[in-house]
């Protein structure tokens, strides 16, 4: 009951602070009196990496959260479907934006390429999710789909290094390039550790779905 208490806390406090980004990150594609230089500059320059960037991370952000909710992925598989279909459709529009935009941002090359690597690693874990779940490797399925979430979750830790950097008085041009890996390369160890867990092993087991796993085994390989 206690392990129990404690996935479904830190489900809804993970879910929350999805939302809140997702949520400024939709506000900056579609209102734009409320973008800040930054944002303004990068939808004068690149406009469509900008919108795929903004969209396509809020709306992983959302769908992805509600994937790993598993009393709603065992009860409705037909939204688990439909919510894993537009997960990786926005991760391919959020991956992709993230290499275009990932040239340019602030600072120079270190931050560039670590947002760089960060949409490379993001768009392999996810299209490695596919390909499992598309040879009926469930488990398989969802570690990759754990090591995505992880680094889509990168717009939330980001999001905590920026103002806890100015509050220690860091310059931005000295945080942001650590900030451009910080933000997501502890987040896929913690996944692959949690991964490698005893307690993940039970997790996972207790979120199996028996009758979904006999129906996708009974069609035929895509």
């Amino acid at each position: 009951m206690g392990g129990s208490l404690w996935s479904r806390f830190g489900w809804y406090a993970m879910a929350v602070l999805a939302l809140l980004v997702a949520g400024y990150a939709f506000a900056m594609a579609l209102v734009p009196g409320w973008r800040h230089p930054l944002v303004r500059e990068m939808f004068a320059q690149r406009p469509l990496a900008s919108w795929g960037h903004f969209i396509g991370g809020g709306t992983a952000l959302v769908a992805g959260a509600l994937q790993l909710h598993t009393h709603l992925r065992n009860r409705w598989l037909a939204l688990h479907r439909w919510l894993g279909r537009l997960y990786v459709l926005a991760v391919a529009a959020g991956g992709m934006a993230a290499l275009v935009l990932a040239p340019h941002a602030s600072t120079g090359r270190v931050a560039a390429a670590g947002f760089a690597l960060l949409g490379a690693c993001w768009l392999a874990s996810t299209a490695l999710a596919v390909l499992a779940i598309r040879r009926r490797r469930l488990a398989a399925h969802r570690d990759w789909m754990v090591r995505s979430y992880a680094l889509t979750l990168a717009a939330v830790t980001l999001r905590f290094y920026l103002p806890a950097s100015q509050f220690a008085g860091i310059p931005f041009t000295v945080a942001y390039p650590a900030i451009a890996w910080l933000c997501w390369v502890p987040n896929l160890l913690l996944a692959q550790a949690f991964l490698r867990s005893r307690r993940a092993r039970e997790l996972l087991a207790a979120s199996a779905v028996p009758a979904y796993w006999r129906q996708e085994r009974s069609r035929p390989p895509a």
